[in-house]
């Protein structure tokens, strides 16, 4: 088997549309540079992603240098969005942290709620003393994540993704696979492993950079959603919930935790230190 190294790197700049493909990435202490920035909220400051909005995976924003987007959709015209100046925050709600945002600017709030017929607010988390600190269970004092669910990195492993589609197969909605790595959202994705390998992980380097295993990933229904089309199927929740259970968790891919910063490129070996 070949050692394994980083395949692909992505990043998502606003939180829940969708991927950026990027051939590197700067790893900083909250996350990768320029993944998820910005964020939807709703009217009353509460996150909103395809957990609730399953269009916005048809919603692209690519980044521009200095941190700024361009949001695209089918049939819209593109929207340039700038940083917005450092200023009056509002206060938001990600899932059960409270955290303070600057608001972009009115023709973003305009352009994202037509598209999803919805009136949402995009927002941008623009200063280090206001990320969010990580669960303490997992992580050592002080440390932040940026709008990402909970944790800096997610990783996952193509051979984890075929042995899930071997399972997929399997079952009764074989037809809604096999299931392409986009409906899992992950940051780095490893190739050159057996088959749930990741399980037993607690420390590996991916090129210069270091990162502690803290956590398996639960999915949600989002990685039931098409991530071209903004489709809601059964899989991979149903094959999950028989195969890789843990309690009220449904398992795949593994949160980490960077121990030192760098550049990720894709090509990069992947060594599990622990």
């Amino acid at each position: 088997m070949p050692s394994p190294e980083l395949s692909a790197v992505h990043i998502h700049p606003v939180k829940s549309l969708a991927a950026c493909t990027v051939a590197e990435a700067a790893v900083e202490p909250w996350g990768l540079g320029g993944d998820r920035r910005w964020m939807l909220v709703d009217t009353t400051g509460k996150v909103v992603t395809q957990r609730q909005q399953p269009r916005m995976a048809l919603i692209s924003a690519v980044p521009e240098p200095g941190g700024g987007i361009v949001l695209t959709a089918p049939g819209r015209a593109a929207l340039t969005v700038e940083v917005p100046e450092p200023g009056q925050t509002t206060g938001v709600v990600l899932h059960s942290s409270r955290l303070d945002v600057v608001e972009a600017a009115g023709s973003a709030h305009a352009w994202l709620g037509e598209y999803l017929g919805a009136e949402v607010r995009l927002v941008h988390l623009d200063a280090p003393d206001r990320r969010r600190l990580i669960d303490p269970a997992y992580a050592r004092p002080g440390e932040t994540v940026n709008l990402a669910d909970g944790f800096p990195l997610l990783l996952t492993t193509l051979a984890s993704l075929d042995a899930l589609n071997a399972l997929i197969a399997e079952g009764d909605h074989a037809g809604e696979g096999p299931l392409p790595m986009n409906r899992f959202r992950p940051n780095a994705v490893v190739t050159g492993t057996t088959a749930w390998a990741e399980d037993d992980w607690s420390r590996l380097s991916i090129g210069d950079v270091t990162f502690r295993v803290v956590k398996p990933c639960a999915r949600c229904v989002v990685t039931t959603t098409d991530q071209h089309t903004g489709r809601r199927g059964a899989e991979p929740l149903r094959t999950l919930a028989r195969h890789r259970r843990s309690g009220k968790d449904l398992l795949f891919g593994q949160n980490l935790i960077p121990d030192s910063a760098g550049v990720i490129r894709v090509g990069d070996p992947v060594r599990v230190l622990d």
